[in-house]
């Protein structure tokens, strides 16, 4: 929210730095009252006013790098597809994940201005949050299947489905935990406009024990439990099975979810600190991105075809 306007940031190519530099006269009161109405907000409350008092130039340059890295997203996902049509024949599923990859990346854009638009509207931050995610995976699939001799884990058979099994259920566990995490990010959202008037740091001390009341962060917490332990249930039988083989992607998994785990412990018993929230969204995007990974690499080559 460090930009009221979309695709320009206050009204400019390049955002300010400071309030000084923002020509309020300039901007479209009126476009942004009736977008925010679109979007279920009182458009009373967007005045001239609200917005120098809501002007943060770390807010804004946030958000105007996030804009930026987007541009890049898009061109390579662009890029990715061309490759990948050039090779439909020989790699269908590439181009399938390919062009779903550039689709989610421009819907995601038109999703990137509701957020805006809506304030932060429960539900909207969630489903741009989740495609982000879910694109992850199409990329994931579509730089390991498109290597000359994509990785595979090399076990035998029956282990193998079997940690097709484990790492499967991890897999979907992680996208259930992240969704769930994704409510209490809104939830904090919510509780930082409920305490605009106190200093940051006195808000967030008040969180956790508001937080604690709602069942959606309760499992979000407990549920961090089930997979640190199914995590270490898959990489022990990984490594029980495959001893010397290429592990790097399940060494991956099990550091970030440790990690993971002792950045939960400290925003839920000491504070919740804004840079660790941002790092623990992070983290989860390259959590599932070596899920996917592990996945990929547990199937099975396919088998020659007879002539």
């Amino acid at each position: 929210m460090g930009c009221p306007d979309w695709p320009t940031c206050w009204g400019c190519l390049i955002p300010p730095t400071s309030v000084d530099q923002v020509d309020f006269d300039a901007l479209p009161i009126e476009r942004f009252q009736s977008k925010a109405e679109r979007m279920g907000r009182d458009p009373s409350n967007i005045t001239l006013e609200s917005l120098r008092e809501e002007f943060n130039p770390r807010h804004v340059w946030t958000e105007f790098i996030n804009r930026l890295t987007s541009l890049p997203v898009g061109f390579l996902c662009l890029a990715t597809f061309i490759a990948a049509f050039v090779q439909m024949r020989c790699r269908r599923w590439i181009f399938v994940m390919a062009f779903a990859s550039l689709l989610v990346v421009l819907i995601n854009a038109w999703l990137g201005a509701r957020v805006v638009y809506s304030g932060l509207q429960p539900g909207v931050l969630t489903a741009h949050l989740a495609l982000a995610m879910a694109l992850t995976g199409m990329l994931v699939f579509c730089a390991w299947g498109g290597c000359p001799t994509p990785w595979r884990k090399s076990m035998d058979e029956l282990a193998l489905k079997h940690s097709r099994w484990w790492v499967t259920a991890l897999l979907v566990l992680v996208v259930v935990e992240g969704f769930l995490g994704a409510q209490v990010r809104e939830m904090t959202d919510e509780l930082a406009k409920g305490h605009g008037d106190l200093p940051q740091d006195a808000s967030r001390s008040s969180w956790i024990g508001q937080l604690e009341q709602s069942v959606i962060y309760l499992a979000h917490r407990s549920g961090s439990w089930l997979i640190l332990l199914l995590t270490t249930w898959c990489w022990w039988h990984s490594r029980r099975h495959s001893p010397g083989n290429q592990a790097w992607p399940e060494h991956g998994v099990l550091a970030i979810v440790w990690t993971q785990m002792a950045l939960g412990v400290i925003m839920s018993q000491i504070h919740i600190y804004s840079w660790i929230q941002v790092l623990h969204v992070g983290l989860a995007a390259v959590l599932l991105s070596l899920l996917w990974l592990w996945r990929f690499g547990l199937s099975s080559p396919k088998k020659p075809q007879l002539p």
